[in-house]
């Protein structure tokens, strides 16, 4: 059986048009999913990300965030016949709030897998309390000391870390300085779940909100890192990537270093292979009027 990916709806939560797309409508609020996956076929199933802690959670920080129960974890395990304990690791893209908020959820003997560099930025303290809470830095200080419980990689850019056959890790160079692609052989060419490092594919990559250079994406306004970083992180994403899964945002389908589709009815719906192209929506730029049709 081939490697699949399931993206997997863990909420949705309120945020400033601005923080996801830089300096793009200040002031307005907009709803985005909060997206996991759930890789199978390989020798294991893997989640990647984990959501956030919990509704009260989030919204103590000031968040307006919901979550239903079929968006959940545990229901998104049970619909692939799963349960916590059937998980030996868990990857993160990285560690911000609504990513890493559901370890707690998962018992010491699932491996949750971060990048070093990750977890001390996390515990530096340096964005403050929103984007790494306390309690999410303290459960994962707790795993470092219960042998197996975590598995800190080291990739720098220069090569990859194999979690489990067909998937590895990669440093992104985006977002935060710990952020991961998780990449992943399909049959249909290699699939990178690529966290935060683009929040919208329309307004950052396929029509960049006020750019007008050629192939030039918008930054985010939510970032860790540098504007030439992030811009670099976005180019080899596309560069390398036949897939794109991102962490708040439908998959994109890339050909050529540019998208050309995206996949809008692939988030909780496993009626939707999001690996099979015919799935995609074509976002082909009308040359006339530079709208995508």
């Amino acid at each position: 059986m081939s490697l699949q990916i399931h993206p997997i709806n863990l909420g949705h939560v309120t945020v400033d048009a601005s923080g996801l797309v830089l300096m793009r409508s200040p002031g307005t609020s907009v709803s985005i999913p909060v997206l996991g996956y759930l890789i199978t076929g390989g020798s294991e199933p893997i989640p990647v990300d984990t959501g956030a802690r919990s509704v009260e959670h989030f919204q103590s920080l000031g968040f307006p965030f919901t979550a239903t129960h079929e968006e959940t974890i545990d229901f998104h395990l049970a619909g692939h016949g799963l349960k916590r304990t059937d998980i030996r690791h868990i990857i993160h893209t990285h560690a911000h709030v609504d990513h890493a908020g559901g370890d707690y959820l998962f018992p010491m003997s699932t491996q949750v897998v971060m990048a070093r560099r990750e977890l001390e930025f996390m515990a530096s303290g340096i964005m403050g309390p929103l984007m790494y809470t306390g309690l999410d830095t303290k459960h994962l200080i707790d795993r470092l000391y219960e042998r197996g419980a975590l598995r800190l990689v080291d990739v720098d850019g220069t090569y990859e870390e194999e979690i489990i056959p067909g998937v590895a890790v990669q440093l992104s160079g985006g977002h935060t300085p710990g952020s991961l692609s998780i990449l992943v052989e399909t049959e249909g060419g290699m699939a990178n779940i690529c966290g935060d490092i683009i929040y919208d594919f329309t307004d950052q990559i396929v029509v960049p909100f006020d750019e007008n250079r050629v192939s030039e994406p918008t930054i985010a306004g939510n970032r860790a890192m540098t504007t030439l970083e992030e811009k670099r992180a976005m180019k080899r994403a596309l560069a390398k990537s036949r897939f794109l899964f991102p962490g708040h945002d439908t998959p994109a389908l890339v050909e050529r270093g540019k998208i050309i589709g995206l996949a809008k009815n692939a988030i909780s719906n496993p009626n939707v292979d999001a690996l099979n192209i015919v799935n995609y929506e074509s976002v082909l730029p009308d040359a006339k009027n530079g709208r995508t049709t």
